[in-house]
């Protein structure tokens, strides 16, 4: 589910107005494939050759930072590949198969610095999901190639019933359980679909557009607001280049809401 773009708001105000493990290794398929290959530069094409190429940017591994390739699907078929059958997935309506590239493992194919890449997932309608070093540690999310076998074009439509292809690439878990609560905010599954391009970030660079800076930003309220707009409320809201534009309301404006109408985001 990719849709929502409001939650915990109570939080988020404080932010915006104050300061602007799982048994992972037993759920992997028997025949996944256990290290990363890197992918030769070769492979990345400097233009898309089909609809269902997957648009790659950031920090690519020997490529200048901010250089745009795209990578085949047949290309992403090659890397390290698993699947599971999940059942708590909100885009689906029960159990379903799903198979593809364990994020970890496309960032150690294509990233500059594997070991310190965000990878952000941007969606076709400017929505975008974040996942950090310790969200990817800790659910393990898999970019989906195929849905109970089959390519983007026999995947099931969107679970909210407005008939939308979830293609060309989606997101998923083997399965999720929330590692954090914050107030009434619990970590949330980053489930996107409609997926067109990954990109591999410093986090740091992009969760420093909403670093808290003013005179409130040590307090233990808002430095909460800020790890829960980190997953929520910058999937829709950007502040500059950074963050999600699904909304259509930046960051800026979202901070003058919240200290005009600070009752708007109370609990």
């Amino acid at each position: 589910m990719r849709r929502l773009c409001i939650g915990s708001l109570a939080a988020a105000g404080l932010l915006l107005a104050g300061g602007m493990a799982l048994d992972y290794a037993n759920q992997r398929d028997a025949t996944a494939i256990p290290a990363a290959r890197s992918v030769p530069i070769a492979k990345l094409q400097a233009a898309r050759q089909s609809s269902s190429d997957l648009e790659v940017g950031g920090e690519l591994a020997g490529l200048p930072p901010g250089v745009t390739r795209y990578i085949t699907r047949e290309d992403l078929l090659t890397l390290p590949q698993a699947t599971y059958t999940v059942s708590d997935d909100s885009n689906f309506t029960g159990p379903t198969k799903i198979s593809g590239v364990p994020l970890e493992d496309l960032a150690r194919s294509l990233g500059a610095a594997p070991q310190a890449a965000m990878v952000v997932a941007i969606c076709d309608d400017k929505y975008r999901a974040n996942y950090p070093r310790e969200y990817v540690a800790a659910h393990h999310p898999l970019l989906v190639l195929a849905v109970n076998g089959q390519p983007p074009s026999s995947w099931p439509k969107d679970s909210e019933g407005h008939g939308y292809d979830m293609g060309p690439y989606m997101i998923s878990h083997p399965i999720f359980k929330p590692s954090f609560k914050i107030f009434s905010h619990a970590d949330e599954p980053q489930v996107p679909w409609g997926v067109v391009r990954i990109e591999f970030r410093n986090e740091n660079t992009v969760f420093g557009a909403i670093l808290p800076r003013a005179r409130h930003a040590a307090t233990p309220l808002v430095k909460a607001g800020y790890r829960i707009a980190q997953q929520n409320c910058f999937r829709c809201h950007n502040m500059g280049r950074e963050g999600g534009q699904k909304s259509g309301t930046p960051w800026l404006v979202l901070s003058a809401w919240a200290m005009a109408s600070p009752e708007y985001f109370g609990a």
